[in-house]
């Protein structure tokens, strides 16, 4: 669960061109121009374990999504708006120029570099086939190729100091906590396959196939997933491509049972050709899928049926026993969460106090809580102008003492058997400035506008986005990031198919989902602001005046909101009434379950305000 990460920020920039340097020399010795190398490994998943983190091995960037285009001149590395302060601390500007993703995209930036007979190569296991297509498009543009590689250059380079791959046993998710069996599960989407006239559905997402065969595992770091490849097909047996080091527990034979087949992962390759091979119709995310998985498939012949992950929606709609978990685990979080926030409010004016051990000394309190399993990502513990960074990860280079008149933002959470946390608090240290209080209270008023609303069925996330954003948008500002993304049960903690966005998104919200509900501000250099708390969608009660059946959110999270950053004055008398409820609510729920100092905090914590 907590795998290692490699520490890029501290590898000397002469390493990084070294690094560069061997690279273009080993492109140069296949006959290619350039070479694209994004952050993902062959899942395809936002978690990489230390084995496959080829971009930042190259390039120094730790972002979490991303990607590097070296060419014979010139290099780049381009990355969303989480993450353009974090790009340019991290790599050397000498060697890579930092690019945002949609201001500059990679296909309209290599209609501009490439030259006619370039030949661009790409390792097709790490890229789905819908980003390989506007690639291709972009090279014949100018008359250039684009190579799909038999193998990495990268990796030919990438030989003295690369971590070995990871072999962590695959574990089984008890049924009293998935509240659903495996046979159950599979019979299910064994029986949509076969609804849509499919014959297999192939699953390269490894949540997926945890979800779906009830096995957790440890191969990435803060994602209890074991990294495998499966083919599920259409009477309900699975094909699983997993490292049979892994399959090592005693009774995870048995819980698998006959239907499910585990083979070595280079098998993978031979079914996907049989399927071919026998003109089977195969149901496979291409948004999702590697082009090679796709590319096999329909070369070998297969009838490829491309469409959603057919596992994803039903993980998304967390059933009772799942819901009941994440309740619980939230108020076991919470706990955690007010010992911390009672600690740093006495610790923290002392000058002692740093990023570092800030973060370290909440994931102590996290340990100590019932059914803990780890970090559910890389805690963001930033005092003042590191706060703005939306991604940000201390460092020792980076680490700053949290400081009087600092706003400090702290993005944490915890993977506990039964449930799946995240959580976002911005808190004063000391008295901050008047500007700081209203960007905070606008953030807050947009926080509650999401917690409060209420919509019909069929309403995406999407159609939400937009309240949480008006108030900061009265006052010209704004956030370059989403106001939500789902969270899975003892699994990932971003999580597919809803999320709240101004990207449009399709997929309508339904019960039982879990999403997170995280508006914020940041001023570069300055302070950051983020209020973050764990919503489920529920439905409403019918209304003998209503037309059309709606939905709400119960939320999860119990931690308080720091009254010191509010402007009670900005607050409507429904956004006050709101608030004072969720404390009275924290209180109720928490206060019982501590003692001592953090009991008499947290009593203060959510006095009513005043309104």
């Amino acid at each position: 669960m907590t795998a290692a990460v490699v520490d890029m920020p501290a590898v000397a920039a002469a390493a990084r061109s070294e690094r560069l340097a061997m690279l273009r020399a080993e492109l140069a010795r296949r006959g290619l121009t350039g070479f694209i190398v994004p952050r993902a490994d062959e899942y395809l998943g936002e978690y990489v374990p230390p084995s496959a983190q080829r971009l930042a091995w190259l390039t120094g960037f730790t972002g979490s999504a991303g990607l590097a285009v070296v060419l014979r001149d010139k290099a780049a590395v381009f990355c969303d708006g989480r993450y353009t302060l974090q790009v340019r601390a991290e790599i050397d500007q000498t060697l890579f120029e930092p690019l945002h993703l949609l201001d500059m995209p990679p296909p309209r930036w290599l209609v501009r570099v490439l030259a006619e007979d370039d030949r661009l190569g790409f390792d097709p296991r790490l890229h789905t086939a819908d980003q390989v297509e506007p690639l291709r498009r972009a090279c014949a543009r100018v008359g250039a190729e684009l190579v799909a590689c038999a193998d990495n250059p990268l990796d030919a380079v990438w030989v003295t100091d690369r971590p070995a791959p990871p072999r962590v046993p695959v574990e089984t998710h008890p049924l009293a906590l998935a509240g659903r069996s495996s046979e159950d599960k599979r019979a299910e989407i064994a029986a949509t396959l076969r609804a849509e006239g499919g014959d297999a559905l192939v699953l390269t997402a490894p949540d997926s196939i945890a979800w779906l065969l009830n096995i957790r595992g440890g191969d990435v770091a803060y994602c209890p997933v074991p990294l495998s490849f499966a083919i599920l097909h259409a009477d309900a047996t699975v094909d699983l491509f997993i490292d049979p080091a892994k399959l090592t527990i005693p009774g995870l034979a048995e819980h698998l049972g006959p239907a499910v087949r585990p083979a070595p992962p280079e098998a993978l390759d031979a079914a996907l050709h049989q399927l071919g091979a026998e003109a089977r119709r195969v149901r496979i995310d291409a948004a999702a899928a590697s082009f090679y998985v796709v590319e096999r498939l329909s070369l070998a012949g297969a009838q490829i049926e491309r469409g959603p992950d057919l596992c994803q929606l039903p993980k998304a709609c967390k059933n009772a026993a799942e819901s009941e978990g994440a309740r619980a685990a939230h108020r076991r979080d919470a706990v955690a969460m007010v010992r911390f926030l009672c600690w740093l409010d006495a610790e923290a004016p002392s000058g002692r106090v740093d990023e570092l051990s800030a973060a370290a000394q909440l994931e102590r309190f996290r340990a100590e809580g019932a059914l803990y399993r780890g970090l559910s990502f890389d805690t963001i513990s930033g005092a003042g102008p590191n706060g703005a960074i939306v991604h940000y990860r201390s460092s020792p280079a980076t680490n700053r003492v949290l400081a009087a008149g600092d706003l400090y933002l702290v993005d944490s959470g915890g993977q506990y058997l039964d449930g799946t946390t995240d959580i976002t608090r911005t808190v004063a240290i000391g008295p901050v400035g008047a500007e700081e209080r209203r960007r905070f209270t606008l953030v807050l008023k947009g926080h509650i506008a999401i917690a409060r609303a209420r919509f019909p069925v069929g309403t995406s996330g999407s159609q939400l986005d937009v309240l949480a954003r008006l108030p900061l948008w009265s006052e010209g500002l704004d956030y370059d990031h989403g106001t939500g993304h789902g969270v899975g049960s003892y699994l990932s903690v971003h999580e597919g198919p809803q999320r709240i966005s101004k990207a449009g998104n399709s997929v309508a919200l339904q019960p039982g989902m879990i999403l997170s509900n995280e508006p914020g501000y940041y001023k570069a250099g300055a302070y950051g602001i983020r209020i973050e708390t764990l919503l489920q969608v529920v439905a409403l009660p019918v209304a003998p005046e209503t037309e059309r059946p709606l939905l709400g959110f119960e939320t999860l999270t119990l931690v308080p909101i720091d009254r010191a950053l509010i402007e009670a004055a900005l607050l409507d008398p429904v956004e006050t009434a709101w608030l004072n409820a969720y404390h009275a609510r924290v209180q109720d729920e928490i206060g019982p379950l501590l003692d001592g100092p953090a009991a008499a905090w947290l009593a203060a914590a959510t006095r009513p305000l005043a309104g």
